[in-house]
């Protein structure tokens, strides 16, 4: 895969997490220059950075920005494009997850993960646009997910967010097609992940068992797996794909 990206500028959302840091990784060690953002404050940001750094032979630089700021977000990204002369791919894989019954959600929490999950893409989308219309080529993949099958309690703003997202990717794919901009969705299972951790540490080997009942597979997914699909949507091997959602799942 070395090289398979080089002379390509990638922005990545949520870079500095589990998804995002194997992501960047495998786009790094492909030759792209890498642009992570992610929210301000990570206390390894600097750690994690030069660790991506050296994957390979791409550049890598941090913007620091918090995508439930809509407006400035895409203000930030429409600078950057500006200044690099057009980004070429944009992977929107930044997510908010929270997991608590439905009735305990506020409507606070339900719109910042609707502007973080969902929103975020088609600000970042805008601001990306005009460059990649300009040299009639582009690649967009967004992040939808397995919790969109129904069998996940306590999710229901997520998976909200999911589903604007498939139907985002969708309705994208055929208005920025003529410019030769593809877009896609990938859609992960249940990922070995700092978030999976976080949401299921005290009840791990029970929520395993649950997964590994439910895939076809009977092994975990790894971020690595995500990233592999993730620069095969993004690459010239999927130059003839566009609106479509790849199930990275495990076959649940």
């Amino acid at each position: 895969m070395s090289g398979g990206f080089s002379g390509r500028t990638i922005l990545l959302t949520g870079g500095l997490g589990s998804l995002g840091r194997s992501q960047a990784s495998a786009f790094v060690a492909a030759g792209a220059d890498l642009l992570l953002l992610d929210l301000p404050g990570h206390e390894r940001a600097a750690e994690i950075v030069a660790e991506i750094a050296a994957a390979g032979s791409g550049t890598v630089r941090l913007i620091e920005q918090d995508l439930s700021q809509l407006e400035a977000a895409q203000s930030v990204v429409r600078a950057l494009a500006d200044e690099v002369a057009g980004i070429d791919i944009l992977i929107n894989n930044a997510a908010l997850i929270i997991n608590r019954p439905f009735e305990q959600f506020s409507i606070a929490e339900y719109e910042e993960q609707m502007r973080v999950n969902a929103g975020a893409a088609f600000a970042l989308t805008q601001a990306v646009a005009p460059g990649m219309k300009r040299k009639q080529a582009g690649s967009i993949v967004n992040f939808c997910s397995v919790t969109m099958s129904g069998e996940w309690d306590g999710y229901v703003p997520y998976v909200a967010s999911k589903g604007a997202m498939l139907g985002l990717t969708r309705s994208l794919a055929r208005e920025l097609g003529p410019h030769g901009i593809r877009v896609n969705a990938i859609s992960p299972g249940a990922v070995v992940s700092e978030a999976e951790a976080r949401v299921f540490g005290d009840r791990a080997a029970e929520y395993r068992a649950w997964v590994l009942k439910r895939q076809c597979l009977a092994r975990r997914i790894e971020p690595e797996d995500i990233a592999s699909a993730v620069l095969f949507l993004a690459g010239d091997g999927a130059r003839m794909i566009s609106g479509h959602l790849l199930e990275v799942d495990g076959g649940w």
